[in-house]
């Protein structure tokens, strides 16, 4: 069973960088499209980037895209999110997730979540 846990949320100046990781303590998520959503408060959540269970897929979302790259490495159960140049707009929890089939785009098609991890970014 996939068991998933973020970490390398944090507070960050705008322009700065963050890494989140999120690792698969079932360590059977190589099956799986791992994909990063977020919520800020009073907003709905919202698919930041997805990547395929054969890694020859990968979406992001237009707000984020060229700032952030979503990466997994098998070896250690874990997906990344590589995030640049962030803005006020960015700030949110940040939660990681899973899907057994398809290259899905909507929180409800998404079987496993972690507990999320707080992004904040100040100006």
């Amino acid at each position: 069973q996939v068991q998933l846990v973020e970490s390398g949320g944090g507070l960050v100046q705008a322009g700065g960088s963050l890494r989140l990781s999120c690792v698969d303590s079932g360590g059977f998520f190589s099956k799986y499209t791992m994909a990063w959503f977020r919520q800020a408060p009073g907003k709905e959540r919202e698919i930041v980037a997805a990547m395929y269970w054969s890694g020859d897929r990968t979406y992001y979302a237009d707000s984020v895209k060229d700032r952030f790259t979503i990466s997994r490495d098998r070896s250690k159960n874990t997906v990344y999110l590589q995030m640049d140049s962030l803005k006020p707009e960015d700030t949110a929890v940040y939660y990681c997730a899973a899907a057994y089939s398809g290259f899905p785009m909507l929180d409800k098609q998404y079987t496993n979540w972690g507990q999320g991890t707080q992004v904040t970014v100040s100006s």
